[in-house]
This record gives C-alpha cells, sequence and structure tokens, in this order.
C-alpha cells in the first residue's frame, strides 16, 4: 500500500487526513444536532428550555474536559482503537436515545455518554494526527481538520432538520446512527495510527521514524502537563481567549440561534440552514486560517478573528429584527470566523509547549473553551426564560470576545521564540 501511495504521488497522511476529516464531521454533526431537537422535545415532553440547556451544557463541558485525556489515550493505544470504539458508543447512545421518557435519562445518554464519546473525536485528534503525519504543512492541516466540524453541519443541519419536521426527531436520531455505523465500518479498515506503520516517513520529511511510545500513566500524564502548563502565562492566556471562544461559537451559537430565529417567525429549517451557511463559510475560513498561521504571527490572527467575530455579535439582535437579507449577511461574516481561531492557538501551544506536549497541553486549553462554552449553553437558556429574548446574552458574547482580542495580543513572543530554540536543540 505504501508503493501504491507513492507512485500515484498521494502521501498516506493525507489519506489519514481525509479518514480523520469524515470521522470529525459526523461526529460534529450530531453533537449540533441538540439545537434542532430543543423544540420538538419543549413540545413532546414539556421540559423547560433551561432543562434542556442544562443537558447540552454538561454535554459540552464532558466533551471538553475529555481532551486532555484523549490525548493521552490516542497516544498510549493508537488512533484507531480509539476513534472505531468512541463511534460505537455514540452509536449506542443514539440508538437508545428514541426510547427515553424523562429528562434523567437525556442527561445520561446526551450530557454523560454522548460528551464523554465525541470528547474522543475532538480537536485533539486533529492535532495528533498531524503531529504523527506530518512535518511541513501542520497548520493547513489543523485548519482542515478543525473545519471539518463546519462541514458536518453543513451537510448534517440542514437534513436532520429536514427530517425532524416532516417525519419526526426519532427518524433524524436513526439517520444519524446510520451515518455514524458507516464510519465506524471506513475507519477500522484503512486507518493507520502512524506512517512506521506502512514503512513512510512523514509528509516533509525522508526519514522512517518509530512513534515515541507512550509511557506515562492515561490519567496522571495530562494532570500532570497542566500543573506544568499552570505556571505559564502564555498558557493562561491561551486558555482565557479560548473561553470566550466557546462562550461565543458552539455554546451560544450552535445551541440557541435555531430557538432564536424561531423567537422571530423564522422556520426551524430555514435557521438550519442559516447555521449550514456558516459552517460552508467556516470551512473556507479555517482552511484559510490553517494557511496564514503557517505564514503570519497567530497573536495577531487572533486579535482580527476575536475582534470581527465581537463585532457581528453585537450586531446579531439587529440583524434578527432586520430582515433575512441582513441575517444572511451576519451568517456569512461569522461563519468565516467561526472557529478559524484553532489553527493560531494550536501553532502558539506547539511552538510554547513543544510536539510531545502539544496535544494533551491544547487539550487543557479546549476545556477551557468547552467550559465557556458550558455557561453559554445554560446561561442563554435562562437568560431567555427570564428576559423573554436572547439580546442580552449575544451582545455580552460580543463585548466579551473584544476582550478576547486584546487578551491574544499580550502573548508574549519572547516564550514562543525561545521554545523554538529549545525544539531546534
Amino acid at each position: 500500500m505504501s508503493v501504491k501511495a507513492k507512485a500515484t504521488g498521494i502521501h498516506y497522511g493525507w489519506i489519514v487526513v481525509f479518514l480523520t476529516f469524515l470521522t470529525l464531521l459526523v461526529s460534529a454533526g450530531i453533537r449540533s444536532m441538540p439545537s434542532i431537537l430543543m423544540m420538538p422535545f419543549e413540545y413532546e415532553y414539556g421540559w423547560s428550555r433551561g432543562g434542556i440547556s442544562s443537558v447540552i451544557s454538561i454535554g459540552i463541558f464532558l466533551y471538553g474536559l475529555t481532551g486532555p485525556f484523549s490525548a493521552a489515550l490516542l497516544q498510549k493505544f493508537g488512533i484507531r482503537r480509539v476513534v472505531v470504539i468512541s463511534l460505537g458508543v455514540l452509536a449506542l447512545s443514539l440508538a437508545i436515545t428514541p426510547w427515553m421518557t424523562a429528562l434523567w435519562q437525556f442527561e445520561i445518554l446526551w450530557g454523560l455518554v454522548s460528551g464523554l464519546a465525541t470528547g474522543m473525536m475532538a480537536n485533539v485528534l486533529g492535532v495528533t494526527v498531524s503531529n504523527q503525519w506530518f512535518v511541513e504543512r501542520k497548520g493547513l492541516v489543523v485548519g482542515l481538520l478543525t473545519a471539518s466540524a463546519a462541514t458536518g453541519q453543513l451537510l448534517f443541519l440542514p437534513l436532520l432538520a429536514k427530517i425532524t419536521v416532516d417525519v419526526g426527531w426519532r427518524y433524524a436520531i436513526y439517520t444519524a446512527v446510520a451515518a455514524l455505523v458507516i464510519v465506524l465500518a471506513i475507519v477500522a479498515i484503512w486507518f493507520r495510527n502512524h506512517p512506521s506503520e506502512m514503512d513512510l516517513a512523514p509528509y516533509g520529511t525522508d526519514e522512517v521514524v518509530k512513534p515515541v511510545p507512550f509511557t506515562g500513566n492515561i490519567f496522571l500524564a495530562p494532570l500532570r502537563a497542566l500543573r506544568s502548563a499552570l505556571k505559564n502565562t502564555t498558557f493562561w492566556l491561551l486558555a482565557g481567549t479560548f473561553f470566550f471562544c466557546g462562550f461565543s461559537t458552539n455554546g451560544l451559537i450552535g445551541t440557541h440561534l435555531i430557538p432564536a430565529c424561531g423567537d422571530h417567525g423564522i422556520p426551524e429549517v430555514t435557521a438550519a440552514g442559516l447555521l449550514a451557511l456558516m459552517g460552508l463559510f467556516d470551512l473556507v475560513g479555517t482552511t484559510l486560517s490553517g494557511w496564514l498561521s503557517d505564514r503570519y504571527d497567530s497573536r495577531k490572527l487572533l486579535f482580527v478573528y476575536y475582534g470581527l467575530r465581537g463585532l457581528s455579535l453585537i450586531f446579531l439582535p439587529y440583524a434578527l429584527d432586520a430582515g433575512p437579507t441582513t441575517l444572511l449577511i451576519f451568517s456569512i461574516f461569522y461563519g468565516l470566523d467561526w472557529i478559524a481561531t484553532v489553527p493560531p492557538t494550536v501553532k502558539l501551544a506547539a511552538q510554547e509547549f513543544g510536539k510531545e506536549q502539544a496535544g494533551m497541553i491544547f487539550g487543557w486549553v479546549v476545556v477551557a473553551h468547552q467550559v465557556g462554552a458550558s455557561f453559554a449553553a445554560y446561561g442563554a437558556g435562562l437568560m431567555r426564560e427570564w428576559f423573554g429574548s436572547y439580546t442580552i446574552p449575544f451582545v455580552a458574547a460580543g463585548v466579551v470576545c473584544v476582550v478576547a482580542a486584546a487578551m491574544a495580543m499580550r502573548i508574549s513572543r519572547v516564550h514562543a521564540s525561545a521554545a523554538m530554540v529549545q525544539l531546534q536543540k
């Protein structure tokens, strides 16, 4: 197989990137489903929006908390095995969902199980693949794999929303389970953990090297990495900006844009289409961000991304009232910036902490992201109940993004340069 890959001029690392993209795409599409299930669950079960939001909040938090330990598990047991098991567990939890009758069951299936399973296939997976298979083009690879979340929304949300409206939410769940089973089979057959398994060198080099064996404790190693990182100012700045990133993306817009559109008389399928459109433009924006992070100062990129996102969120309440054309403009503008922050953040983490620690350290940065997202998912739901609209949480998210832009410029270039010197020794 390695001979074939070389003969056709395609490094097998790009095939692994495609398989990872497919895995993250399906996982992200399923992770975004609660936004289209919120109103059907309100109608069928009588659950409050705050109660449903609390389940989503827990799932988002556990999705992030799993990240650092996922990095250790991926190194210890291999990417393919961990991903196959995670896909299987996620498929099982979804298959049981149509039989639930109480909110606590939804809490277990989507808050606990789904949160942990999707956490194993989070951004840390993309970072691990890029570090294992690539020496060059890492920023581009991370950008592509990060953009898979947006592509998952693009493909899944309109389809699942249409199925939910036409034949019911249970059939949307069955469709998601079928997609998971197909991806599980593909990964099990064609995925490879490391280029050395195929007698290949990582992309960008001619030297075939064995992976560094993981010798630490899979639970203690991430905690030790965190203890070391807590002494580092750059870690606090990366984690702080990513907290605001989560607060302003999947926790808020990913969870509450469809219900907010419903409050303004915009049909659910149309609202899902707006999220899908954001996904389309984020695919462009995040991939471009990966390319830019290979060439420009990542701190300045983060400053621009957070600043523009903040302005767009402050504009959102006006867009919801102004009509479909204005909301379309918001969707395009916001979509280009949805998760473009990931490639520069990954690069800064790798520069500061080195390739071997980057996965676990970035995993902890993602924990901060998901804590912010969890706050927004639950808090926005409560504010909607208290004030009757989403204006306050949307504007508040815009303001904290402006704060994040200022924080990004405080990340020291000296630290990153010194780290790079250490890595080269």
